[in-house]
């Protein structure tokens, strides 16, 4: 079933089921497909068509969800846009997609080089009788997703819709999503993560959403009481935030069966410190925007691994490469690299950027990872990220995780250095856990306790929020130009001691 017609099956299987609902409204399956007709023939009057890319500005709603449906039925694209962008990169955006409609908030006063609409004038009701989707190509364009741009300017990752097809389709059997569930959806629509796992995935196997506008610690769980959602996808900070809540909070979460954590790593103290709380398993995954979402996954009934991000989803295949590309054996660190329907198209516009990470059909990732005997993938950073002091190659997360099980530490965030002795040290740069204060000299000993000494980091910086992306994740290259602009350390370790 090609994703455009998924509102047009709802209906006509169950049209008073629920579909969708979000602060303001619900939506049966009978409504959503109304509503997606209307704003079809909005689009259409507007001049979108075939192969036309639609933005989307617009906070988490039931109004980007539709939008996305409507498109796809004329058998345009969408480039999801973040409301917390600047107008130069929204332009920046805009015209690398070579969007040819923008859609806004009603109180965003945005000026672009194209068409504007305001989300609030939408059409709700169609004009004319409503009809089924047209055969539509799996081949087309569906979702132009740009990456955060941390490491530089931002790339459109072309999704078509055999990608999303195959991704929901491998969620559907990784996950055991069916029509007895229900998704509350907490991360951005301009996040892959948030349109496949908590959009898509439901509402394409009779499942249905509770759209969030945003996470609210304080009443996340009240949220979940109410709704009664049975699953979930967030990024580590959010469940540090939730376990971090005070201790008498105990609230009614018997109807989560289980809760995906992915974007970033997360620490394996965390996820049992969450799990014995809450009561129900944090899955762990592994995923890329390049690879539609998600590559691996802890299983949801069979035996999960804390610490790795899982086995491959069903129909993908993972490797972990040394730096000639070839396989190296279990056990062993590498690069990993991921093959399977789901792999991207390619960068919009860049063709030799795209060359450089899918080699014979493998994307590769610049993640660095080694698989055990059993296929499960254990990460250890980036391999941007690796630090090398004095000829040791160091992984941060290794660090990151030791800090962040300490309970003054809500996160933790490890960068390497220039040593005039060393070449690199560790610095650690850490967010205080809410309700305590961190000491930089229990910090030590705790680090002392759990890691060789030229793993430890020689300075920690106590922060009140880590710098992060719009998705959440922690945003290295803000810490590595802070480090820069301060100058170098103002002692180095001694040479002469003890390397290990």
């Amino acid at each position: 079933m090609h994703l455009a017609s998924v509102p047009d099956d709802r209906a006509r299987r169950d049209p008073n089921g629920r579909a969708l609902s979000d602060a303001s409204r619900t939506l049966t399956n009978a409504d959503l497909l109304h509503q997606v007709a209307a704003a079809a023939e909005h689009l259409r009057d507007l001049g979108v068509g075939p192969a036309d890319v639609v933005a989307l500005k617009l906070t988490n709603r039931i109004e980007f969800v539709v939008l996305l449906f409507a498109a796809w039925r004329l058998g345009a694209t969408v480039t999801p846009v973040n409301p917390g962008l600047t107008e130069g990169e929204v332009a920046r955006q805009v015209d690398d997609a070579q969007a040819r409609l923008l859609v806004v908030e009603d109180d965003d006063p945005a000026s672009a080089s194209i068409q504007v609409l305001a989300v609030g004038d939408l059409r709700r009701t169609p004009r004319h009788a409503v009809h089924a989707t047209a055969d539509l190509d799996d081949a087309a364009l569906a979702l132009l997703i740009y990456t955060s741009g941390t490491t530089g300017v931002p790339k459109g990752v072309m999704l078509d819709h055999a990608n999303l097809r195959a991704m929901v389709e491998m969620g559907r059997q990784g996950l055991g999503v069916g029509p007895e569930d229900r998704c509350l959806l907490i991360l951005p629509l301009f996040h892959v993560n948030g349109i496949v796992v908590s959009v898509l995935l439901p509402l394409a196997t009779g499942a249905s959403v509770v759209i969030a506008s945003r996470f609210k610690p304080h009443t996340f769980f009240d949220l979940v009481e109410t709704e009664r959602p049975t699953y979930f996808s967030a990024v580590p900070t959010i469940y540090a935030i939730l376990a971090a809540r005070p201790a008498d909070e105990r609230p009614d979460t018997s109807s989560v069966r289980f809760a995906v954590c992915g974007a970033a790593p997360a620490s394996a103290e965390l996820l049992e410190r969450f799990e014995d709380r809450f009561g129900f398993p944090l899955i762990e995954g592994y995923g890329l925007s390049e690879a539609t979402c998600g590559s691996t996954i802890n299983p949801v009934d069979g035996p999960r691994r804390v610490g790795t991000v899982g086995l491959p989803f069903p129909g993908q295949e993972v490797r972990i490469l040394d730096a000639r590309g070839a396989e190296v054996p279990a056990g062993t660190a590498g690069e990993v690299a991921v093959r399977g329907a789901n792999v991207m198209r390619g960068y919009l516009g860049r063709p030799d950027e795209t060359a450089k990470v899918i080699v014979d059909g493998w994307l590769h990732t610049g993640d660095v990872g080694q698989l055990d005997a059993d296929g499960y993938l254990t990460l250890v950073g980036r391999s941007k990220d690796m630090i090398i002091r004095g000829g040791e190659n160091i992984y941060p997360k290794e660090i990151e995780d030791v800090l962040a099980a300490h309970p003054s530490v809500l996160e933790a965030a490890v960068i390497g250095v220039p040593d005039p002795v060393w070449g690199e040290v560790v610095v650690a740069y850490v967010e205080v856990a809410p309700g305590h204060a961190v000491d930089t000299d229990l910090l030590k000993q705790h680090c002392a306790a759990e890691l060789s000494g030229y793993k430890r980091p020689v300075a920690f910086h106590v922060l009140d929020a880590l710098p992060r992306n719009a998705v959440g994740k922690i945003a290295k290259p803000v810490l590595r130009a802070t480090a820069a602009s301060t100058g170098p350390l103002e002692t180095s370790e001694n040479p002469a001691q003890k390397v290990g």
